[in-house]
């Protein structure tokens, strides 16, 4: 079965809209207040600042649209795809997914995410985590998804194993201390295969 080689998207235009477990994907508009608003909401939550530090700091709504509109650029070089997770029957945004470092060549992508604090503990993450999955194995031909997460934090963790991603070690000073870029901290790797059983959403019986 032969797959798409590579997606391409002007910034100004969508991604495709992923739907399935009570979701749709939809892709960040940089000139939307309401996305820009929400987008640095998410980047200003302690808990989100916490467990990562984004490779430029920024703290007002110029940042986060320019941050939206570097996404932008990144999706439409096929390098990254970017989704405002989001409820599909009322439309309400209720978080981040997205993919980094895609490569074609290598068939591999590194997969990342938040919730808005008000959308927690009904599984978002995960039914997104397995919605994003599904999208790229299919229609972007790719065979293994990396997801990493700041050592201690336990609810990435079962995240990422509720999703199928399996625990494969710890990567040493792999990422950024909280809110810093001079000092590091572990890493635990987890990885899903193409080959690998898709679990059960939460809450299917």
């Amino acid at each position: 079965m032969a797959h798409t080689p590579m997606y391409t998207v002007a910034p100004s235009l969508s991604l495709p809209e992923p739907r399935g477990h009570g979701l749709r994907l939809r892709a960040w508009d940089a000139g939307s207040d309401a996305d820009a608003e929400v987008w640095l909401r998410g980047h200003l939550d302690p808990d989100f600042q916490r467990w990562n530090t984004p490779l430029k700091l920024w703290t007002d709504l110029a940042g986060a649209r320019e941050s939206l509109r570097a996404r932008a650029r990144d999706a439409a070089d096929g390098r990254s795809a970017s989704f405002r997770i989001t409820d599909d029957e009322s439309g309400a945004t209720l978080g981040h997914i997205g993919l980094g470092e895609i490569s074609t060549r290598l068939k591999t992508a590194r997969v990342g995410y938040w919730v808005l604090p008000e959308a927690r503990g009904g599984g978002v993450a995960t039914r997104a985590l397995l919605l994003t999955s599904r999208w790229a194995y299919a229609e972007l031909g790719l065979h293994r998804l990396e997801l990493g997460h700041a050592i201690g934090h336990e609810a990435s963790c079962r995240v990422a194993e509720r999703s199928g991603y399996r625990a494969e070690g710890t990567l040493r000073e792999a990422m950024f201390q909280s809110g810093r870029h001079d000092a590091f901290r572990d890493v635990h790797l987890h990885a899903r295969l193409a080959t690998d059983a898709e679990p059960a959403p939460p809450g299917a019986r």
